[in-house]
């Protein structure tokens, strides 16, 4: 390697997986976690949108009117926060009945037992000590973490209530325990709420940085670290009726991935990057 690309290799943030598609976010206001997108509350984030280009684990989404988003990530300098603006034709639960699949009559025991990623859903993925050693997935700690937010069932409200729920590696007591706690603590928070008329919902997602990013064991984020990269990925669930995901895991219709790749988008690896950034976007461009 010559002198001139290795610094700029150097002057780069690396990459925090091997998916070459990241988001920046900047420093920015405190948003209200009520499910609605106030105006004004998002502009100071960074905007990004799904699913057309994203990773297909089941049917292809082929009508944005089907299954599609708007997404927009920031943080404050405590939390880390994203909103995302989903367009779902069919609500599962709502529209549809809550039926449930034939290979697992418990997919809503708020159990291990139960899919947490079951119904109309989206998974936060984050690696945020930027390590990984092979094909693992998340370890389901502050290093590196999978949780759920469903649009109809939650552990602080239950069955039929929007929110968070633990995700994997489910059946993994300790990481059970530490999500469960979190959620309970409110080191993370999720509010989901139906869009007036339907045909979609909004889900605000606020991510405590200390215990929920950490970087290096017992040292979490903070903005005085500078600009700093972790693995990220994000998953959108859409489940209709059965007959729409015949064939499917578990029926699904569509599950969409920002990063990865079919059967592997899970592992630590394949996952895009996320870069915290103390300063503001204002800042930046200056």
């Amino acid at each position: 390697m010559n002198l001139r690309a290795g610094l700029l290799l150097f002057a780069l943030p690396l990459f925090a997986g091997d998916y070459p598609r990241g988001l920046e976010a900047y420093r920015g206001t405190t948003p209200t976690l009520d499910g609605v997108l106030a105006p004004g509350e998002w502009e100071d984030a960074t905007p990004f949108s799904g699913v057309e280009g994203w990773v297909s684990q089941f049917s292809p989404v082929k009508n944005p009117s089907d299954l599609s988003l708007r997404g927009f990530v920031k943080h404050d300098g405590r939390r880390l926060y994203f909103a995302f603006d989903v367009t779902d034709d069919l609500l599962y639960g709502i529209d549809t009945p809550r039926w449930l699949p034939s290979n697992n009559p418990k997919a809503h025991a708020l159990t291990p037992e139960g899919w947490p990623w079951f119904g109309d859903e989206i998974e936060l993925l984050i690696n945020a000590s930027n390590r990984w050693s092979g094909d693992e997935s998340a370890a389901g700690d502050g290093s590196s973490w999978q949780m759920v937010c469903n649009l109809t069932k939650s552990r602080p409200g239950g069955i039929g209530t929007g929110g968070l729920l633990e995700g994997e590696p489910r059946r993994s007591p300790r990481a059970w325990d530490t999500y469960r706690r979190w959620i309970l603590e409110k080191s993370q928070e999720c509010a989901a709420k139906v869009k007036p008329g339907g045909k979609g919902y909004i889900m605000e997602w606020a991510v405590n940085f200390d215990p929920c990013l950490e970087v290096e064991p017992g040292r979490f984020y903070s903005p005085s670290m500078g600009k700093r990269a972790m693995g990220l990925n994000i998953a959108l669930g859409d489940l209709d009726r059965p007959e729409h995901g015949e064939g499917n895991f578990g029926n699904f219709h569509h599950e969409d991935w920002f990063a990865g790749a079919k059967d592997v988008r899970t592992q630590l690896k394949h996952w895009g990057t996320l870069w915290i950034v103390p300063h503001t976007r204002n800042q930046g461009r200056r």
